[in-house]
C-alpha cells in the first residue's frame, strides 16, 4: 500500500517539528519555525495541522514512537526476560531520547493534560502500552501477586525521572535515570541485565 502524498507531507511536517521541538523546547515550538525546518510555507503547516496544539500532540505521539521504535531494536538482541525487561528500560532512556529539551517537553506536555482532554487521553495511552511492555518479561521474572504492582512501580519512576530531566536536564544522565530503575528492581529481587 503506498503512501499518500498528505501523509509524507504530514510525517515531514511532524519531524520537522520533532526536530524544532528538540532544538528549542516547546516555547521554541512555532509554526513558523516548523515551517521554516521542513522547508514549506507556514500556510502548509496550518493545512496539515489547524493549531500548536495539534502539532505538538502529533509531535508527542512521533517521539514515543521513537521510544518503541529503539525497544524493538533493543529487543531484537534479548534472549532472556531479563534483557527484555532491561531493553524496555533502556529504550526510555536512550541518549538520542531522554534529552533535557525533550523531557521539557514531557513536562510541560503533562501540565497540560488537566486542560487537554485529548492529551490525557494519549498519556494513559501511553502508559498503558509501558505497563504491557514491561509486564511480559516481568511475569517471567517476579511472583504473580507482584507484578503489576512492580510494573506500575517502575513505570512511576521512568514518568518521575523524565519529570526530573525536564526540571534540570544535567541533573540526572541517560545512564544513571537506566540505573536507578535498575536498582528498584533489584530491591524487588529483580535482575534486568543487558544483552551481550
Amino acid at each position: 500500500m503506498r503512501t499518500s502524498i498528505k501523509e509524507i507531507r504530514r510525517q515531514d511536517l511532524v519531524k520537522a517539528a520533532y526536530l524544532t521541538l528538540k532544538e528549542n523546547g516547546i516555547q521554541g515550538l512555532t509554526i513558523k519555525k516548523v515551517a521554516e525546518r521542513a522547508q514549506m510555507s507556514p500556510g502548509i503547516v496550518h493545512h496539515y495541522f489547524k493549531d500548536k496544539r495539534e502539532l505538538t500532540e502529533a509531535t508527542i505521539r512521533y517521539s514515543n514512537g521513537l521510544i518503541s521504535k529503539r525497544a524493538t531494536e533493543y529487543l531484537s538482541t534479548a534472549t532472556t526476560p531479563g534483557q527484555r525487561l532491561y531493553a524496555v528500560i533502556q529504550a526510555n532512556f536512550d541518549p538520542d531520547i531522554y534529552e533535557p529539551r525533550l523531557a521539557q517537553t514531557w513536562l510541560s506536555y503533562c501540565a497540560a493534560v488537566a486542560d487537554e482532554p485529548v492529551f490525557g487521553r494519549i498519556q494513559r495511552a501511553l502508559r498503558r502500552r509501558l505497563i504491557s511492555n514491561l509486564l511480559s518479561p516481568l511475569r517471567q521474572l517476579a511472583a504473580s501477586d507482584d507484578v503489576r504492582a512492580i510494573a506500575h512501580q517502575v513505570a512511576v519512576m521512568i514518568d518521575g525521572l523524565w519529570v526530573q530531566r525536564g526540571m534540570d536536564g544535567e541533573a540526572i544522565s541517560p545512564d544513571t535515570a537506566r540505573d536507578c530503575v535498575l536498582a528498584l528492581l533489584r530491591r524487588s529481587g529483580i535482575n534486568a541485565t543487558p544483552p551481550r
